[in-house]
């Protein structure tokens, strides 16, 4: 067997597509970890051989959400585990992560991080040039790129039309759907009390409901998508932080047009357990230290996470009243506010800000040194 019908085999093994060969090209194997997860890479290279895999239509809701309750789906019951709670911002600047090594555990902290990550060599001549490449942006998913204010809301008021169950339309109750977790809405708040459905029952179907609408959200936020052209310009890497699942996710993205711009996301998959973490991990995969990324949020807990992981914050008006964002380094009402000239603006007092180490004059002079040995006169 030659070397052509060889890689004719392995094609064909790896693949049950058409194929075809290409003499004379020297092509590494390059799919994108994103691409194949989503099942839309057209081809590949392998050695001299030119594969074209067949192109899928995505499904946006997982078959398991097609799927009545009947006390067993589990995994309807983790998504809704995953989507209605209250996630812990973290440790004040000490959130970080721990792995365990023959030589000992190593701790991965904040300040580890920016200490193993910063610029050094080739690299910080190629950021004094391009300034703007240092920086990483990290979005949160809710309210930040997609209105999942509103999907919540819907969700719980459709669930309540369904059951036959009251759910007031006041302001007090919208906060409590918005801030408070199913579990302590269910029992606390709306008391839906029914021997025959259990809470589970309830969280499931909300689940479902959310799924199903956020399946059909294409538009994203007024500016978003002409900013991240901008960003995509400037050669700013971008990356996602949310706890929904890694498929709905990226097939939410790639249906709302906003899949190219990002490099790197973080989901349920990644098991994080706070916020501080999750900014943390998505910061390690674009490959900048936390000092020089800044973290798009429209929550002053999550602002506080990434002041706690050395961050910068920029609040998005909307959710919360501008009064409520005040810690934050920049608040806008809409990305259109936004530039790229910005990012470089956040950083501008760097070194002379809150818990900066700042450089002071001793007031004792030093002693002077007395010559102990004989000189020549």
């Amino acid at each position: 067997m030659g070397p052509k019908s060889q890689l004719a085999w392995i094609s064909k093994t790896l693949h049950p597509c058409f194929y075809r060969a290409n003499k004379g090209t020297h092509k590494p194997a390059c799919v994108s970890s994103m691409d194949e997860e989503l099942g839309i890479v057209k081809s590949l290279w392998i050695g001299f051989m030119h594969i074209t895999l067949p192109r899928r239509r995505l499904k946006i809701i997982p078959k398991s959400l097609n799927s009545d309750y009947n006390g067993r789906n589990q995994d309807m019951q983790k998504l809704a585990q995953s989507l209605f709670i209250d996630e812990d911002i973290g440790a004040e600047h000490g959130e970080g992560f721990e792995t365990f090594r023959p030589r000992g555990p190593l701790k991965v902290d904040v300040d580890y991080l920016n200490d193993r990550m910063r610029e050094k060599g080739l690299q910080r001549i190629r950021y004094a040039m391009r300034p703007d490449e240092a920086f990483g942006l990290i979005y949160s998913w809710d309210n930040v790129l997609a209105d999942t204010r509103t999907l919540k809301l819907d969700a719980w008021k459709q669930l309540a039309v369904e059951e036959g169950k009251p759910l007031k339309d006041d302001k007090e109750t919208v906060k409590h759907i918005l801030c408070m977790t199913s579990d302590q809405l269910l029992r606390k708040v709306l008391r839906w009390v029914d021997p025959n459905k259990p809470t589970d029952y309830f969280k499931a179907r909300l689940a479902k409901i959310y799924y199903e609408r956020l399946s059909k959200v294409k538009a994203p936020r007024e500016g978003l998508k002409e900013w991240l052209e901008a960003l995509s310009t400037a050669g700013v890497p971008c990356a996602v932080a949310s706890s929904l699942d890694r498929f709905n996710l990226l097939a939410a993205l790639q249906r709302m047009g906003l899949y190219k711009y990002f490099q790197a996301v973080v989901t349920q998959e990644d098991g994080m357990d706070s916020m501080a973490q999750r900014f943390l991990s998505a910061a390690v995969k674009l490959d900048r230290p936390p000092s020089k990324c800044i973290v798009f949020e429209d929550d002053p807990r999550g602002i506080a996470a990434a002041h706690n992981c050395s961050m910068k914050a920029v609040a998005l008006i909307g959710s919360h009243p501008a009064y409520e964002l005040t810690q934050a380094d920049l608040a806008v009402s809409s990305f259109s506010e936004l530039s790229v000239i910005n990012l470089r603006r956040l950083f501008a007092n760097k070194g002379a800000e809150f818990m900066d180490l700042q450089k002071q004059t001793a007031e004792k002079k030093p002693p002077k040194r007395r010559i102990t040995t004989d000189t020549v006169s």
